[in-house]
């Protein structure tokens, strides 16, 4: 399916201007991450979470005051999906049994409120939560590395370089959101990274082989004209993924509950930067790193013209 056809957009002309964006999208991330954080979910943190219903619209300061005075002053108390549902956090209670916690918590609140009603409840060990956390980072580095290992198996070097820097760049573009937003980072934010990673890759890998063979046709092209020639062929294949896959993610993040919002958002946010990323960050990376089409044709060995000589 061809959207655009003939295009003839200048990629490469605008790429400083792109860098420029990217610069200040990875300078905000960082700060971000540095001085704010991530707002880790209870899988990461360990902990109690309770779900409760009411009749009428909750008032959450009467909530947080009634769950006070049962002797729990740091809980995190916010609207979960609509004014009548509540989410309840809570720390892990040294000496504290989850279900007791929960009916504490429950009975303090129905000396408010009978109408008050359980939905749902989830204990995570601290242990276990730290567990996950380190291990979600591992898997994530571990991925890189062998993505790393698969581009440069497969492609010249300067191509692997582009293409890890892409990665990197929509790893910490993403997590750098959640850090503004402060929104849960949980195990299904983990996912939706590395499933960003690999769409990211296969939008990415496209374009690089686009860019190769251009490189073998067009050996007389300048790279900046080769890369701008390879960006415009794949430009209709690139817009219709990302939109169909947008689709689907919106339909998600809006209709798909409170369960999957921050899953959805993610890959919102990383179907966009990964996008952007295979246009701008990963070629710009190759031709700053003056790939050409010497770099990708093979070198022929001595004598292979030669009569008798055998493969």
């Amino acid at each position: 399916m061809q959207i655009f056809q003939n295009t003839n957009y200048d990629f490469t002309g605008k790429r400083h201007y792109a860098l420029f964006l990217t610069a200040v999208l990875l300078i905000i991330a960082v700060v971000s991450l540095a001085t704010r954080g991530l707002n880790f979910g209870l899988d990461f943190t360990g902990g109690t979470l309770l779900e409760v219903g009411y009749s009428e619209p909750a008032e959450l300061d009467e909530i947080r005051s009634a769950i006070g005075r049962a002797g729990y002053d740091n809980a995190v108390v916010q609207h979960f999906g609509s004014s009548r549902d509540v989410m309840i956090r809570l720390a892990p209670q040294e000496g504290q049994i989850n279900a007791a916690l929960s009916d504490d918590i429950l009975k303090a609140l129905r000396a408010e409120d009978e109408s008050v009603e359980m939905r749902r409840q989830e204990f995570v060990g601290p242990q276990i939560g730290e567990e996950l956390r380190d291990d979600g980072g591992l898997a994530m580095l571990i991925a890189l590395a062998f993505i790393l290992i698969y581009v440069m198996a497969r492609f010249e070097w300067r191509f692997a370089v582009g293409s890890i820097a892409a990665l990197i760049h929509d790893v910490v573009i993403v997590i750098g959101f959640f850090s503004v937003t402060q929104m849960d980072f949980d195990l299904t934010v983990l996912a939706a990274v590395l499933a960003v990673i690999g769409y990211s890759l296969n939008d990415t890998i496209v374009v690089f082989d686009r860019i190769r063979e251009n490189f073998l046709r067009m050996r007389k092209s300048q790279p900046p004209e080769v890369i701008n020639t390879s960006l415009n062929q794949t430009l209709s294949r690139t817009v219709v993924t990302s939109l169909t896959t947008l689709l689907v993610v919106l339909a998600m993040f809006f209709l798909g509950g409170e369960m999957i919002h921050s899953f959805a958002a993610a890959l919102l946010v990383g179907i966009i930067i990964g996008t952007y990323s295979s246009i701008y960050v990963a070629s710009s990376v190759a031709l700053a790193l003056n790939v050409n089409s010497a770099n990708l044709i093979p070198v022929e060995k001595e004598g292979a013209d030669q009569p008798g000589h055998e493969l």
